[in-house]
């Protein structure tokens, strides 16, 4: 009876082993077929809020966007429904408003596109200044903006056109680049 006992058990083994040798193994998780390599899907967020601070500690500037997302592939950076906040060399603060931006990595250049804004006040005059465009290039260590869109100047109640325009924060300059429409009598 023993030895049947034993027999059956030894079958059974062997029957157990077999179709553990025998059955399909499983393969990890192939790659993609194109044999393109995996890529990180960069970052996102939502409601944020960045800030670019100097040797100080002080903040050169805030970028607060309702969404931004990292583009690995290409460097860039898209922000939409932007605001840019910035002081300029007299401690006054200006915003600049778009619809989209977008800026590179290790880059100090934030490009806003669609019904841009910028507003601030003018320093020593305690008026306020607002620049619309379509296109505005912001480049944050220089403090230069630039485009070459149509741009409305308006200051004190007057209105000024052009057709692109360079302002320099820094060294209070702003140079309107033609087809200028509009006068400033003193």
């Amino acid at each position: 009876m023993m030895q049947r006992f034993v027999s059956l058990v030894a079958l059974l083994a062997l029957i157990v082993g077999l179709v553990v040798l025998t059955a399909p193994q499983r393969e990890a998780a192939a790659p993609p077929a194109s044999g393109a390599p995996l890529h990180a899907p960069g970052y996102s967020a939502l409601q944020a809020r960045l800030v670019q601070t100097g040797a100080d500690g002080r903040p050169l500037y805030t970028l607060d966007a309702a969404s931004i997302q990292q583009q690995p592939d290409s460097g860039i950076i898209d922000l939409q429904q932007v605001q840019l906040g910035f002081h300029d060399t007299s401690g006054d603060k200006w915003t600049a408003r778009a619809v989209h931006g977008t800026v590179a990595q290790d880059s100090r250049v934030v490009q806003l596109d669609g019904n841009v804004r910028v507003a601030g006040v003018l320093p020593g005059s305690g008026e306020t200044a607002q620049i619309d465009t379509q296109h505005l290039s912001f480049d944050t260590n220089a403090q230069i903006v630039t485009t070459q869109d149509p741009v409305t100047i308006l200051m004190s109640g007057r209105q000024l056109q052009s057709q692109g325009l360079v302002a320099s924060l820094k060294e209070r300059h702003v140079q309107l680049e033609s087809a200028v429409h509009g006068s400033f009598v003193p």
